[in-house]
């Protein structure tokens, strides 16, 4: 492995990132007594919320207040679908994003301009603390859409002042073509299927070490340590984490820095990171592990107020910018979640599937493989005992368009004999994860 050395640059810092702990803290305290009462004034849930414990914005008065208010969950925004958490009028919504949620309601998140400028900054920041500079070419090949990932890279690349190349997914060929084409320094793509871009590379007769590629930003899915090493072994590249979610901003939310590689920094001006007890609610000190939990402290359009992520970290201090707390790796999640190709998919989603289609029992498993390098779903459902055995295939080929259509992401499906899912006295076992087997 022969990695490029990238030269840290604190000339290129932005005014956030030269703050002195007691600046970042008085600047956060502000811009949370900002955020709670704009979301009091202007959205009914939080104002109601917030009546039913008794708090008015007046009561925050230091950062620890923040305990004080209600947490906000996945269904609070399912429930005020579409444009029920919006703190601003719909006029002044730019943008529009949504993600799947564990019904067939997406959650949906808005932007107003300062929102999409604020957002384009911290990818900005997070793509420059990767090692990319002004002026290199960045090829963006997450998906574009209602996806926050590409449309979110892609403007932050731009704020950077960086050249971008929007290729989106897919097109496995053609990504390799452009990459020898143009000639990127960075790449922003999900780890599973920059992997299949190496092994495309292979098959091509590219030597992956070859190419124009020292920086690679990967998230839309976990990743491991082992994952990263084995990118930079066959790349010689840089492999470094990005993380965010839809319901906070998107991709930007905290971002792992070149020279150190050791966690994700949490530009907390703009993001406040919890980490509470799961069963509990109650927070856990710094370098315990649970749930992460975030309020949001400049956002206009969606401000979100202790809102559960779900997923399972620990905060730690910071490194290499050393005025923002990092988290871990994400370790799990709390719910059932199914990250598959970077899509997130429910068991729910999948019920809700197969009970709408005639012929087919409500029993079913989702099975979890990675038979080479992308994730694979293989989704197995009892036909109902009247189908005969010539039947099941045009139903496996329904259920298989409607996933594809209706949570985007393939999977296989087979529809087997009655009575071949295992039934359960408890819970049911829907989810059976063969990948790390």
């Amino acid at each position: 492995m022969n990695l490029p050395v990238i030269a840290p640059r604190p000339d290129l810092y932005d005014e956030a990132e030269r703050w002195s702990l007691d600046e970042l803290r008085a600047k956060q305290l502000e811009r949370l007594q900002w955020s709670v009462k704009q979301v009091y004034d202007n959205v009914e849930h939080y104002r109601n919320a917030f009546d039913a414990r008794g708090i008015h914005p007046g009561d925050i008065k230091s950062l620890d207040d923040i305990q004080l208010l209600p947490l906000t969950s996945k269904a609070d925004l399912r429930d005020n679908y579409p444009f029920g958490l919006f703190a601003v009028p719909r006029e002044q919504v730019v943008r529009i994003h949504a993600s799947s949620g564990s019904t067939g309601k997406p959650t949906v998140v808005g932007y107003t301009a300062d929102d999409i400028a604020m957002w384009a900054s911290v990818v900005a920041r997070s793509i420059r603390a990767a090692g990319i500079r002004p002026g290199d070419v960045m090829h963006v090949a997450y998906g574009y859409g209602l996806f926050t990932g590409g449309l979110g890279a892609h403007y932050g690349a731009e704020a950077l002042g960086c050249t971008v190349i929007p290729m989106s997914g897919g097109q496995t060929e053609k990504q390799i073509q452009l990459i020898q084409d143009f000639r990127p320094r960075g790449i922003m793509v999900t780890p599973s299927y920059f992997l299949s871009m190496l092994d495309e590379m292979a098959k091509q007769g590219i030597d992956p070490k070859s190419t124009s590629l020292e920086v690679g930003i990967f998230g839309g899915e976990p990743w491991t340590d082992a994952m990263r090493h084995e990118i930079q072994d066959r790349a010689d590249m840089h492999a470094v984490d990005i993380f965010g979610l839809s319901e906070v901003i998107g991709p930007g939310v905290a971002q792992e820095c070149v020279e150190t590689k050791d966690g994700l920094h949490i530009w907390e001006d703009h993001f406040y990171p919890e980490v509470v007890n799961p069963m509990t609610d109650e927070p856990v000190a710094d370098g315990e592990i649970g749930e992460l939990v975030f309020t949001s402290l400049t956002k206009q359009a969606m401000p979100v107020m202790r809102y559960r992520t779900r997923d399972l970290t620990k905060l730690l201090p910071g490194t290499a910018r050393p005025g923002f707390r990092r988290m871990e790796k994400v370790t799990g999640r709390t719910d059932d979640l199914m990250i598959v190709r970077g899509v997130n998919v429910f068991p729910t989603q999948i019920e809700e599937i197969v009970l709408a289609v005639p012929g087919l029992s409500p029993y079913f498993q989702c099975v979890l493989t990675r038979p080479a390098r992308l994730d694979e779903l293989t989704v197995n459902v009892e036909a109902d005992p009247s189908v005969p055995e010539g039947g099941r295939a045009a139903l496996a080929d329904e259920v298989r368009h409607h996933i594809k259509s209706t949570v985007g992401t393939s999977a296989k499906v087979n529809v087997i004999e009655p009575g071949g899912i295992e039934r359960s006295v408890g819970k049911a076992r829907r989810i059976i994860d063969l990948r790390h087997r």
